[in-house]
């Protein structure tokens, strides 16, 4: 699908093919995605590529903040509910991706 992207299903977002300015949000969330997580792993096909993706893109927008949204998450943002912080005196780690991120949950 060369210079087409979907919006999470909602439509289709049109740019212009090997020109990174003509639609510099899908640029973004590309380099974010590579950068933060596969650069780091491995895959060993399209079908567990699309799994270690569902993956991030479930921790991405459930579980990691982001500084733009005031330190809360996509989900908290759109309404859907969200785990309490976890007291600093008794917490445990919750892996995400396969432990290659982790957040502190309540122990």
């Amino acid at each position: 699908m060369a210079g087409k992207s979907t919006d999470s299903g909602d439509g289709e977002i049109k740019s212009i093919p090997y020109v990174p300015i003509s639609h510099p949000f899908i640029e973004r969330l590309i380099g974010t995605i590579r950068r933060e997580y596969l650069d780091h792993v491995l895959f060993w096909g399209e079908i567990d590529l699309a799994r270690k993706l569902e993956e991030f893109r479930t921790y991405y927008n459930g579980y990691r903040v982001h500084s733009a949204l005031n330190g809360e998450t996509p989900s908290g943002m759109a309404g859907h509910p969200v785990l309490g912080g976890a007291r600093l005196d008794a917490y445990q780690w919750r892996p995400h991706c396969r432990g290659r991120f982790q957040t502190p949950m309540a122990a």
